[in-house]
């Protein structure tokens, strides 16, 4: 992955500690059985720390990760963490505000302890008694250390792809601990096509005549080909065809094609070829089994395969029924291996149990490990999702200003909702509404926004959003989600209008919907004298940039309702102007009311 440049802030030098655990009486026992009588667990921690231990933010690294997150190692000239773009001053988690700190799994072979790790008792490496690990275990050995250096709540647990399913297990686990959680292309449970990968990269290990049963520490020989195997393997699903075709292609090495006869005899005996993507595979795999043990391998990817919160806790609405942190959830358009459909499972699942959840579906064509290379707009859902926490306290405490505008604004919208509901804010821009309803009608719900900019700026301000696109529907959202959903100045944009409106009353009881109407006086009146497409403060565009694809009136809108049984409860026409407003006056809706608010249900 990329490294931090010069120019970019770095938390500078990051030294490893180990710490070895205080353990229950009887040692630590493992889920799956087997008990180890000591436990060393390796970790980094970089920031600054609050007197009250309340600004810990605990990183869960991915499948073959380690604690260097982020920042130098003793002796290096150049930021070497895995994540150095999303950690650091400034970055997505702010070490100005936040403390980070990141620990090797139980399993691992990066100082805590594992496989290749000594028994005490025999003096010998555990190789093939060491027991075998789940997600639960790991998590329960992360809180045993956190307790033992005195942190008993986190402001944030993050991580991606088996990272994120350590986050999912700890949320669940311990989610009153627990602040905020942020899962990152990850899932309940893998996928079978990635689980079939895992399982050959498992053969290629077991199958190597080296590896001995576990048991090779001793030996000359380690079992590098099947480890070398089971990496390049994996490693295809880390990158989507679209990048692989970018980097590769079919292009072959030129210099291996210019080598002498013997080089290419050797080449074909092996059933080898000169392809780029074959070289790019080789490197891979002579890299990783430098830096990786076998064992961990095979323990690490079984905990990866065995771990099913459905199976578990036979739905994911039960096993979110308790959670109480506010939780961030993050898909990537070019990632085969943790679909965006599986995030969008554990989406739906929390906003059926009225949880605060936002989603960020990212374009992020890479693929799978993008979560680490390709992170401009995940840093910064990031951060405005973990923003410093002084200034927000201030925003939150300031109700002056563009707020008390923002409250006339709104108001015949705000009038129109419940106190206390959940309401779904359809197209919400910045979270502006949302937050004024907060405020004054004390609601909770979600926002939906398709521009990231005013996503990340909503996410900001405090505001649980979807990242989701109107148009493509609301299938992600359960049915009677909301007491209320919120369409405003939208409808005119939407491609089939008609479809959408049946989903909002699918997902919230009743609908209040503002929209301008395209019959009102001035509207008739520019096209009459100008004879051309009008423009003004409700239809501020020239025609051919404007978002308005449906031209319909107040008149079009109520003949709709009534052909298709929705009911209108509340109806209110507002004029710009002394003519329009006079009109209104008479009676004369189509042709005075330039805005119209209404409050729909579906008939009976």
């Amino acid at each position: 992955m990329p490294k931090a440049t010069h120019s970019e802030p770095s938390v500078g030098v990051v030294v490893p500690q180990t710490i070895k655990l205080n353990l229950p009486e009887g040692g630590f026992r493992f889920e799956k059985g087997g008990v180890l009588s000591e436990i060393e667990v390796t970790y980094e921690r970089c920031g600054a720390l609050t007197t009250d231990n309340s600004n810990v933010v605990f990183v869960c690294h991915a499948l073959t990760g380690d604690a260097h997150v982020v920042g130098l190692r003793p002796g290096e000239t150049e930021p070497s963490g895995w994540w150095e773009g999303m950690i650091g001053p400034g970055k997505g988690i702010d070490t100005d505000h936040y403390q980070v700190i990141c620990a090797n799994i139980i399993g691992g072979c990066k100082g805590t302890t594992g496989p290749a790790s000594l028994n005490p008792a025999t003096g010998k490496p555990y190789g093939s008694t060491f027991p075998k690990i789940t997600v639960g275990d790991i998590i329960e050995i992360h809180r045993l250390f956190l307790r033992q250096l005195g942190i008993l709540r986190l402001a944030a647990v993050m991580g991606g792809s088996f990272g994120g399913m350590q986050v999912l297990e700890w949320l669940i686990r311990y989610s009153g601990e627990i602040d905020k959680v942020m899962v990152i292309a990850a899932a309940a449970s893998l996928n079978t096509q990635a689980l079939a990968f895992d399982i050959i990269g498992r053969h290629a290990i077991v199958g190597d005549p080296h590896w001995n049963a576990g048991d090779y520490y001793d030996s000359e020989n380690m079992p590098h080909t099947g480890l070398s195997s089971a990496r390049k393997l994996a490693h295809i699903t880390y990158l989507s065809q679209q990048l692989m075709d970018a980097k590769f292609g079919r292009e072959k090495r030129q210099e291996w094609l210019q080598a002498g006869p013997a080089f290419r005899e050797l080449v074909d005996r092996n059933f080898g070829t000169f392809f780029q993507v074959e070289s790019y595979l080789e490197y891979q795999g002579a890299k990783f089994i430098q830096r990786f043990d076998a064992n961990s391998y095979l323990h690490i990817t079984l905990a990866m395969d065995e771990y099913d919160i459905e199976e578990r806790y036979k739905t994911l609405d039960a096993a979110f029924a308790s959670i109480s942190s506010r939780v961030l959830v993050v898909s990537l358009s070019g990632d085969w291996l943790f679909m965006p459909e599986q995030s969008e499972e554990l989406v739906t699942a929390l906003l059926r149990q009225k949880k605060q959840v936002s989603y960020c579906h990212l374009d992020a064509a890479a693929g799978h490990d993008a979560f680490l290379t390709h992170i401009c707009d995940l840093k910064r859902v990031v951060k405005a999702f973990m923003p410093d926490p002084a200034a927000q306290a201030r925003e939150e405490q300031d109700v002056s200003g563009v707020r008390q505008w923002q409250l006339r604004h709104y108001r015949k919208v705000t009038d129109l909702i419940p106190a206390g509901g959940r309401v779904l804010d359809l197209g919400c821009g910045n979270g502006a509404l949302l937050k004024v309803l907060k405020q004054v009608r004390g609601i909770s719900g979600n926002g939906v926004e398709i521009d990231v900019e005013q996503v990340i700026s909503a996410i900001g301000s405090g505001c649980d959003i979807l990242l989701e696109d109107i148009d493509d529907g609301l299938a992600m959202i359960p049915d009677n989600s909301f007491d209320v959903a919120v369409l405003s100045e939208t409808l005119q944009t939407i491609k089939r209008p008609r479809e959408l409106l049946h989903q909002i009353l699918r997902v919230a009881r009743e609908a209040v919907i503002t929209f301008p109407n395209f019959a009102c006086l001035e509207v008739r009146r520019r096209l009459l004298f100008s004879g051309r497409m009008p423009k003004g403060k409700q239809i501020p565009y020239e025609w051919y940039n404007t978002p308005n694809i449906h031209l319909f009136t107040l008149k079009d809108f109520l003949a709709l309702c009534r052909e298709d049984n929705l009911e209108i409860r509340d109806l209110i026409c507002q004029g710009s102007g002394f003519s329009e407003r006079a009109l209104l006056a008479l009676g004369w809706k189509n042709l005075g009311a330039s805005q119209v608010i209404v409050r729909i249900t579906k008939g009976k």
